[in-house]
């Protein structure tokens, strides 16, 4: 009776054990295709634009005005750094709203004094939901940038404020803690001017500015930031973005497009709803809407991933902060992929629908739950003879030793590419810790997604509010006089 309960308990634990090596087998192997798609699609960047490139973007009388829309809550100590970068961005013509989500720090008042602005009247046409504004705060000497005041509604709802006051065809957005390389946008309208197929949203990627010196909105200086959770991070973001993003793009599935740089056609946007408050990450959301409406309509256009333009951003410093993050990312994946579940291997949705959707339901949504519960089942099924060496080495060469070899190579791409970490010892120092990530760094991440799960579960709406540190300045910020 024993032996026949033992069988049983060894049969079951192969079946699980097996499941979870599948899962590793198939997530594993749609990694290493992304991984050579964004080889591929890199390489091809690198022929194709140039400095010839941005200057046809720079002198065409063809290219765009674009709106930056900021959408910004009690960010009064990165708010100032930000709207400096917005304004010394080289663009021929762009437009840039702030929208003051009902702060209550003095992040508005630090605006008005830094910029010289005076309250002024304007009239808009209301396309989209949102609350109605407080007032509207202008100096002419910066004739690009206002200042929208509001009743707090929320980071959609923000979004939805600054579209209706946009007088641009596509509109950028931007998140306010978040600083932008002089070119950005220039290399981020690049893919919408030259294609021949309607390009209706272009994304660039996000880098880590923790550890960076800031003066007068530009990053002076790029080093890694000291703390180790910082550093993982950069190597997480790496990722993400080089291999993830990038190869996404070239298999023309680009689903997930970071809000805190991206622009979108506008017209696009608002036929798709604009930023709904049905989910936390409205920004995953709206791209799906997005895709839906064109889908259904039968339109031609594209979804564009840049890996160049780059935007600066705040990452958690502390690990309480990186669990609110990352909870929040989990928890509107989740909502996104099943408010839109009809797109799961629905091939009116093409590459969209049979390969995107499908991956991040099964494999960055609920996958989590089978990572986190392999960490457990098998090491401690192989420490009570129930699972064989074998299947145990596989699991180790699957879960550690495989994610480490993608996290080295997106190092490896970074370095053979764009080397914004050109010290020897940065290059060393990211090879160390893209090793070290899946050695308890990964597990802690995992961990939180499953907790973010859980608050689907129970139907949480809202999402914690993360705070940062302060962004490093270098030199002090003068007062712009209004009419100077």
């Amino acid at each position: 009776m024993l032996e026949n309960s033992r069988d049983f308990v060894i049969f079951i634990t192969n079946v699980f054990t097996n499941i979870i090596l599948l899962y590793f087998f198939a997530a594993n192997g749609m990694y290493t295709l992304l991984m050579f798609m964004s080889f591929i699609s890199t390489w091809f960047y690198q022929l194709r634009i140039g400095y010839a490139g941005l200057q046809e973007v720079r002198e065409s009388p063809v290219t765009p005005p674009v709106t930056v829309i900021v959408p910004a809550y009690n960010e009064e100590s990165s708010i100032i750094p930000t709207v400096e970068s917005l304004l010394k961005l080289d663009y021929p013509a762009k437009e840039i709203l702030v929208v003051d989500d009902g702060s209550s720090d003095l992040m508005l008042s630090r605006l008005i004094e830094r910029f010289g602005l005076v309250k002024m009247d304007l009239i808009y046409r209301k396309r989209l939901p949102a609350k109605a504004p407080h007032g509207f705060y202008h100096n002419p000497a910066i004739p690009e940038l206002t200042v929208i005041s509001k009743p707090n509604g929320g980071k959609p709802d923000a979004l939805n404020l600054g579209i209706n006051f946009s007088r641009s065809p596509y509109f950028c957005t931007v998140d306010a803690d978040c600083i932008l390389e002089k070119e950005s946008l220039l290399r981020l309208m690049y893919p919408v001017i030259q294609s021949s197929v309607n390009t209706v949203l272009s994304a660039g990627i996000v880098r880590i500015v923790n550890g960076c010196s800031i003066q007068e909105g530009h990053v002076t200086e790029i080093r890694l930031p000291k703390k180790a959770i910082e550093r993982f991070q950069v190597v997480e973001y790496l990722r993400s973005f080089l291999f993830g993003r990038t190869g996404w793009h070239l298999l023309g599935g680009t689903f997930i497009a970071s809000g805190a740089f991206c622009i979108f056609h506008k017209e696009t946007a608002i036929e798709a709803g604009g930023f709904g408050e049905d989910t936390v990450t409205e920004d995953i959301d709206v791209v799906a809407s997005m895709h839906r409406v064109l889908r259904l309509k039968k339109r031609k256009y594209r979804m564009s991933f840049t890996s160049d333009p780059v935007c600066w951003t705040l990452c958690p410093d502390k690990y309480k902060v990186l669990g609110k993050q990352r909870r929040r990312w989990q928890l509107g994946l989740i909502q996104t992929v099943m408010k839109h579940n009809d797109m799961i291997f629905n091939h009116k949705f093409g590459t969209i629908g049979m390969m995107s959707v499908p991956f991040q339901t099964f494999v960055e949504g609920f996958g989590c739950l089978v990572e986190f519960f392999g960490y457990f089942l098998i090491p401690v099924s192989f420490m009570l003879g129930l699972t064989p060496l074998n299947l145990f080495l596989l699991f180790i060469l699957l879960a550690f030793v495989y994610g480490s070899l993608l996290s080295v190579g997106s190092v490896l791409l970074e370095e053979m590419t764009y080397r914004r970490y050109p010290a020897m010892k940065d290059l060393w120092n990211l090879l160390l810790f893209a090793i070290l990530e899946n050695f308890g760094y990964r597990q802690i991440v995992v961990f939180y997604r499953v907790q973010g799960f859980f608050q689907y579960l129970r139907g949480q709406k809202k999402w914690e509010v993360v705070r940062h540190e302060t962004m490093r300045h270098t030199s002090p910020i003068p007062r712009q006089e209004a009419g100077s």
